[in-house]
């Protein structure tokens, strides 16, 4: 595709194009509904992600283009720019708005983007065009702006100029994402440490449910109220800001608290997730990949019994990765009710697990699901 993406440029632009870069997508490996419980996540860097190729131009303008989507913009050089529909080239006109805001100035510029990331899937093909948009364009140019800034940016113009509250895990993990290493990350401070990650005889499997995901967003707000619910019942006797601030055993001494056995749950899979999380990287650092693998499902099975955000889909696909011999660890991955699966699969296996899971999950649910096989890549770079 590399050497299309180059000609596609040339026709469009009647030039070749003077750069290209390269951002990944991201999977949370584990730490799921807690980073706004103060929580620890742990995404990693995924091989698939997005390039961009450009040129600057003489014609005051900036052209937007994809190799995945019709759409397309050519737009004046300006002071400041606004979201236009819901149209992907907002991701990268929302960086050159930030840019532009904070003085950055060139002449044109002509851009071609392509990806290979499941667009709605959960693996931040959102994240992945903002951060490479800003990575790209700093280098190109000689900014000067560094990498935390790039994802603080990036983060600014989701939320601000595309209008999501979303966190800033999705950015962090694309531009500080490296092959065979995990990131353990507070969302909140932003402290965190890269974790060894060498899957060794395994690969990371992702299965996409292909299934709309039209609850997440309400049942996402539901379970952050839940939370702060629980949060101001413990408050009652102890000082804390947020639930991950308890260990297990001190939220045992503590949960009675909390009388609404909903909430409860909820804050019992939250304390105990980032227990998982610690234990996590504690496997990883050991190599232990079948502990990391259980702990894996024992998030899952959490995420389904207490915390009620997976749906058929996600449990049929780990139910069948729980019976296949050849993976260790599945769970889901994302904000739930569809999204992705993700397990860790034997190498040599992944012809007949996608053949096998295809079959069951299309009987169970009526239409079939993706699997992609990826290795835990690197973050933004020029090509």
């Amino acid at each position: 595709m590399e050497d299309q993406i180059y000609q596609l440029f040339q026709q469009k632009y009647g030039k070749p194009q003077q750069a290209c870069y390269f951002a990944p997508g991201r999977v949370n490996l584990i730490g799921e509904h807690i980073d706004y419980n103060g929580g620890l996540v742990m995404p990693c860097a995924i091989t698939a992600g997005t390039w961009l190729l450009l040129a600057p131009n003489n014609d005051g303008v900036v052209r937007l283009a994809s190799a995945n989507f019709e759409a397309c913009a050519e737009v004046p050089l300006q002071k400041s720019y606004s979201k236009v529909g819901s149209e992907w080239y907002n991701y990268p006109l929302g960086i050159i708005n930030e840019l532009q805001n904070e003085d950055w100035h060139c002449s044109g510029l002509d851009l071609l983007y392509y990806g290979n990331i499941p667009i709605g899937a959960g693996l931040s093909s959102s994240a992945s065009i903002e951060v490479l948009t800003a990575y790209a364009i700093n280098d190109f140019f000689s900014l000067g702006i560094d990498l935390l800034s790039i994802v603080k940016l990036s983060k600014k113009v989701e939320n601000d100029f595309i209008g999501l509250n979303s966190g800033i895990m999705d950015q962090f993990a694309v531009a500080f994402g490296e092959p065979d290493k995990a990131i353990l990350l507070n969302c909140d401070t932003l402290k965190h440490k890269m974790i060894d990650c060498d899957l060794g005889d395994y690969s990371l499997a992702i299965i996409n449910t292909n299934k709309h995901r039209e609850l997440a967003d309400s049942k996402y707000n539901e379970r952050v109220e839940e939370c702060q619910q629980a949060l101001e019942n413990l408050r009652q006797e102890i000082n804390i800001n947020y639930l991950c601030e308890l260990s297990a055993e001190k939220f045992a001494l503590h949960s009675y608290l909390i009388k609404d056995e909903t909430v409860l749950k909820r804050a019992t899979h939250v304390v105990k997730e980032n227990d998982r999380v610690h234990g996590a990287s504690k496997a990883l650092n050991e190599g232990n990949l079948v502990e990391f693998g259980r702990l894996m499902y024992a998030s899952h099975e959490s995420l389904k019994e207490l915390y009620e955000v997976t749906g058929k889909e996600l449990d049929t696909i780990v139910d069948f990765c729980a019976d296949y011999a050849d993976v260790i660890g599945a769970r889901m991955t994302g904000a739930g009710f569809g999204g992705c699966a993700i397990a860790l699969l034997k190498k040599g296996s992944e012809v007949d697990f996608a053949k096998q899971l295809s079959e069951v999950y299309f009987n169970e649910i009526g239409y079939h699901a993706t699997i992609y096989v990826q290795e835990i890549g690197d973050g933004p770079k020029r090509i």
